[in-house]
Order: structure tokens, then C-alpha cells, then sequence
């Protein structure tokens, strides 16, 4: 038997950081939503009791550091599963971009295992499962448009964001996220954006406010970091993406775009800054 699942890559449309907690982790709020840039993950069942990895890509671990594995391994050690399992990972989503693609490729995981295995299991278990591989990898097992907040585990559906297309293009950089949020200050930023604003933008089906209202707090990291982003960010705006900020931690950067004649010519003219372009649909 063969179980089929997509993994879309998600935008964060705002991202706070409050502070830093006791735990080490830092309290957050964010609005996330899901885009049609995907990876794919056949999963076939194995007779024998193992774990297999395999993808076209070639820069991506294949043994126990793959999020997909260890969800596999989370489901087989928590529930007593003795069938084994090969995931072959059809890669789409860049790596170490703010897109979340690890975390989505686990998230699909958690959810194409929970049939092959016949394990019964609601979306809230997957997503309790989903908080212990990755603060992400939650909102990617339901996906949608929402709020999340603590470390990014907690999560309130909202409506979906208006429909439009999404140009996202990364700079040929990987980005730590435990260097950027290991060199924010959450204490001395100047400016907040606000859940509250974007979520009342989204639920008018307001696209010019969600567009005004776009922010994230990494960015005064990762741009002092690498300037190439910002260089990326100001040419978006220039050719007329409408929203423009910076996903994640980075080092990819979106733009929101309402109407498709103006896709193409910023799809274009960001090719030549980078060779990772991607126009996209929302997804609602």
C-alpha cells in the first residue's frame, strides 16, 4: 500500500517576538498561512521493521536528522508500530529558507503515516505530536491561515487571507534560525506589528491592509546579516509587488501580488538577482 501526501511551504504574513523565555525559547505571535509551492511524500510500507529516506534532492539529510524520519520514528516508538516505511521526498520547497519545508514534509508525514498505519488519529493529536519535532511543524499538519502564539504551538484558525499570487524568491544563502533568534534582542525592538490589525485586514478580505500591515521583527537580524536580502526586498518593491517582506527568518522573500499581468514582469525581473523564483498561488 502506498499513501500520497503534499506539504506546502508557509508564509508568515506577520511575525512578533515578545520576549525570551525561562525555557529558552521565545514567546511569538504570528499569522501564517499556506502557499502552492510544495513537496511531495509518497510513503509505501516495508515487511521489514525500518525507516527509509530517499529524495531526488541531493542536499538534504536522508537518516535520523530528516524531520519526516523522526516523525516516523515519533509515530512508531509512541504507538508500537513494528511496520517499517520508505518516504521518498519529492523536494520542491528550498532549504533553510523561512518556508518551513522540513516542517511540512514532517507535518505531511505525521498525517500520511496516520492512515498507512490505519492509527485513527484526530488532528489535535497530530498536532501535540507535530509541537514535540518543531514549532512549526503544528500549523503545517492543518494548514489554512492562522494565529499562532507561545513558541509558535499554539493555534487559532482564522479566515483564509485573500485571494492572490505570491512571488517568492531566495537569495543563494541558507539562513540559521538559532542565529537569528539568538542574536535578536526581543527587549530593544522598536516597532511591533500587529495580530490584531492583520487579522481584522484578513477577515475583511481587505488585500491593500493585509498588504499594509505586513511585519516581521526578524528582519532588523537578518538583513544586518545579509544585506542581499534587503537588496532582494527593495527590488520586489520596485517592480510593483504590492506586499513585500521577508518570510521567517529568511533569507527568502515574498511578494503579494493582486493582479497576474504584474506577475510576470516581477518574476523576470528578480531572476536576475537570483535563480529561486516562484510565482504561486494563496492557498485558501
Amino acid at each position: 500500500m502506498k499513501m500520497y501526501e503534499k506539504a506546502p511551504a508557509k508564509i508568515n504574513l506577520m511575525l512578533d517576538v515578545l520576549h525570551k523565555r525561562p525555557d529558552g525559547f521565545h514567546e511569538v505571535e504570528m499569522i501564517m498561512t499556506m502557499v502552492d509551492l510544495a513537496d511531495r511524500l509518497e510513503m509505501s510500507e516495508l515487511r521489514r521493521d525500518t525507516i527509509i529516506i530517499s529524495s531526488q534532492a541531493g542536499y538534504i539529510p536522508l537518516d535520523e536528522k530528516n524531520l519526516a524520519f523522526q516523525a516516523a520514528k515519533l509515530l512508531k516508538d509512541r504507538y508500537g508500530v513494528e511496520q517499517g516505511v520508505h518516504i521518498h521526498l519529492d523536494k520542491k520547497i528550498p532549504v533553510a529558507a523561512g518556508l518551513a519545508g522540513g516542517s511540512s514534509d514532517a507535518a505531511a508525514a505525521l498525517r500520511g503515516l496516520n492512515r498507512l498505519w490505519q492509527l485513527g488519529l484526530p488532528g489535535e493529536e497530530l498536532q501535540e505530536l507535530g509541537a514535540e519535532l518543531g514549532s512549526d511543524v503544528p500549523f503545517c499538519v492543518t494548514g489554512g491561515t492562522a494565529l499562532a502564539t507561545g513558541r509558535g504551538e499554539r493555534l487559532t484558525p482564522i479566515a483564509s487571507m485573500p485571494q492572490c499570487w505570491v512571488v517568492l524568491a531566495k537569495p543563494p544563502i541558507n539562513v540559521s534560525t538559532a542565529e537569528v533568534y539568538g542574536k535578536l534582542r526581543a527587549d530593544r525592538i522598536a516597532v511591533h506589528p500587529s495580530a490584531r490589525l492583520m487579522r481584522e485586514a484578513i477577515e475583511a478580505g481587505d488585500f491593500q491592509a493585509v498588504c499594509g500591515r505586513l511585519g516581521n521583527v526578524l528582519e532588523e537580524v537578518t538583513l544586518k546579516l545579509h544585506p542581499e536580502v534587503q537588496q532582494l526586498k527593495e527590488a520586489m518593491i520596485r517592480l510593483g509587488a504590492e506586499g513585500v517582506l521577508m518570510s521567517g527568518s529568511g533569507p527568502t522573500v515574498f511578494g503579494l501580488v493582486s493582479k497576474q499581468s504584474k506577475v510576470a514582469r516581477i518574476y523576470n525581473g528578480l531572476r536576475g538577482f537570483c535563480k529561486e523564483v516562484y510565482a504561486v498561488r494563496s492557498l485558501t
